[in-house]
């Protein structure tokens, strides 16, 4: 058991809850947890070594990220498979990421192109699954990947819409990583680079139609291969 002190202080207990979400955030990532599973509160302080207060915090915000949820009379779980809860996601992407592109294409100088172009030769020279960290995408692959997103629809120039994207993103990211499992063969370096191309080359119709059909697909991928019964 991991052995941390109990400091009285704001500080000293702002920076546990820091320590613990940062565990349990990789955890859940990395699939420790699977669907359905449940976060117990008292486990989690044992195993960490520090207060209930403090393991609760740390998952209020993991809730906060969509990487759990908050059921009542219940506790903490990871989230199930949900075809409502990730198609709604989906679909608010669908809506708002494809037009926000489109504003990028329009309004993007040479220096997003520049940008847009670095942030995809990172994403295809980087691993997208290392065996030190499980079967789901490694994260400096996810990083990348959540870089490149954003640099695309960095053009538009508007904080507003790019601070919802970003919610967007953190909320499926677990959804994204589990529809990846799911579906090994799909082509993500081809859809990567189809969506460079049509943005260097200002064709926003092409673009927005990439950008909608790759964010289909993740949530395609669960709907499709979710389990209907949970196995022994």
């Amino acid at each position: 058991m991991t052995q941390t002190a109990h400091p009285s202080n704001s500080s000293g207990k702002q920076m546990l809850s820091e320590q613990v979400y940062a565990h349990l955030r990789d955890a859940i990532m990395r699939g420790d947890y699977a669907p359905g599973d449940a976060l117990k509160p008292q486990d989690l302080a044992k195993e960490q070594g520090v207060s209930l207060a403090v393991v609760r915090e740390a998952l209020v915000r993991v809730v906060g990220e969509g990487l759990a949820d908050r059921l009542p009379n219940r506790g903490f779980a990871v989230p199930a498979f949900s075809d409502r809860r990730w198609q709604e996601i989906a679909e608010a992407r669908r809506t708002i990421e494809p037009v926000v592109l489109r504003m990028s294409i329009e309004r993007g100088d040479v220096d997003w192109e520049a940008r847009v172009r670095a942030a995809h030769h990172r994403l295809a020279r980087t691993p997208a699954f290392v065996p030190e960290e499980g079967e789901y995408y490694s994260s400096a692959w996810s990083e990348a990947h959540r870089v490149f997103h954003r640099t695309l629809l960095e053009g538009c120039g508007n904080p507003v819409l790019l601070e919802t994207f970003d919610r967007m993103w953190t909320a499926s990211e677990l959804a994204r990583r589990w529809a990846a499992q799911r579906n090994p063969d799909r082509d993500a370096i081809g859809e990567h680079r189809r969506l460079e191309e049509a943005a260097l080359a200002r064709d926003a119709d092409t673009a927005a139609e990439v950008l909608a059909q790759h964010l289909t697909q993740t949530a395609a991928a669960l709907t499709s291969c979710a389990p209907q019964t949970k196995e022994a």
